[in-house]
């Protein structure tokens, strides 16, 4: 299994920077030689949130029971939960289907200079088929800006595997309109360099079960899937997924497939991520502020 806290380690780096005019942040580090920074300090150290790409290589078996190995992805990532990561990202895009499916999780090569290793390997257990044809039209129809809304809705239906019209899932919108504050408290890397979406689990009682942060948003919630299914917690029905910044298709199509009802962004929803919302029964909230949001379908979830 890939080493969580090491790993970890390395989602912040320092550079030594010159500021002109305005204030630090708080969490930012001693002014470069070891003087503390004052008002018109200009040369100052920062740290920022790393970049890396992560390369996902998939292990699986070949129709004669022999073993092979396939890149399915290379992602730039803030390194830390790899592993959920990998498994978040299979399972959103429909390559597995459940936690069993997974054998394990691993390493692959050296590390980088820097330390990291920036290749894991899945290793899925025997048997589970993998369509890498489907794989590849699901790729295209996701990335390509000439293919409809429509048929982008159609491939999410396929991946689709619960149905969350019934799910009767109700919270307090007073408790929803906290969860902006609550998902920024446990932002840990956000807090000491700005620069990182999150992605947060939360119960009907406004609790955040748990919280993971990216450079990529679809980063942050794959993490966030990845750490639900590894913890036998999907389909995520007793829960809703509050996001960081906006409410993309991408971000809705990954909660769909994770079978969770109900989505809050503290950014703006786009035109898809409410059609697809509405077609698959999903609670979307968008401009999420304390007493001050906006509903864009079901509101009967929120009382």
């Amino acid at each position: 299994m890939v080493d969580v806290k090491e790993s970890a380690r390395h989602s912040v780096r320092r550079f030594d920077i010159r500021r002109v005019g305005g204030a630090a942040r708080a969490a930012s580090a001693e002014v470069a030689g070891g003087a503390r920074r004052g008002e018109n300090a200009e040369l100052d150290s920062d740290v920022v949130a790393t970049e890396e790409p992560l390369e996902i290589r998939l292990g699986y078996s070949r129709p004669d029971g022999s073993r092979a190995e396939e890149t399915i992805s290379i992602t730039m990532r803030t390194p830390g939960n790899d592993e959920e990561l990998a498994v978040g990202f299979l399972f959103t895009e429909g390559i597995i289907h459940a936690q069993t499916e997974v054998q394990s999780v691993v390493p692959r090569g050296q590390p980088a200079p820097n330390g990291l290793v920036n290749v894991v390997r899945v290793e899925l257990a025997p048997g589970v088929v993998v369509d890498f044809k489907r794989l590849q039209r699901h790729f295209y129809t996701s990335s390509s800006c000439g293919v409809c809304g429509k048929a982008s809705i159609e491939a999410v239906a396929v991946q689709g595997r619960f149905e969350l019209h019934g799910v009767g899932i109700h919270i307090n919108r007073d408790l929803l309109g906290e969860l902006p504050a609550a998902l920024k408290a446990q932002q840990a890397v956000f807090e000491q360099t700005g620069g990182l979406h999150a992605s947060g689990l939360f119960d009907a009682a406004g609790t955040i079960a748990a919280v993971r942060e990216d450079v990529g948003r679809h980063n942050a919630l794959d993490k966030l899937v990845g750490n639900a299914l590894l913890n036998g917690r999907v389909p995520l029905t007793a829960f809703g997924i509050v996001v960081s910044g906006r409410a993309s298709f991408e971000l809705m199509q990954k909660a769909m497939v994770a079978g969770c009802p109900l989505v809050a962004a503290v950014g703006a929803p786009s035109s898809l991520a409410v059609d697809l919302a509405r077609e698959f029964g999903m609670t979307l909230v968008g401009f999420l502020k304390p007493k001050r949001f906006n509903i864009y379908n079901r509101p009967d979830r929120i009382v």
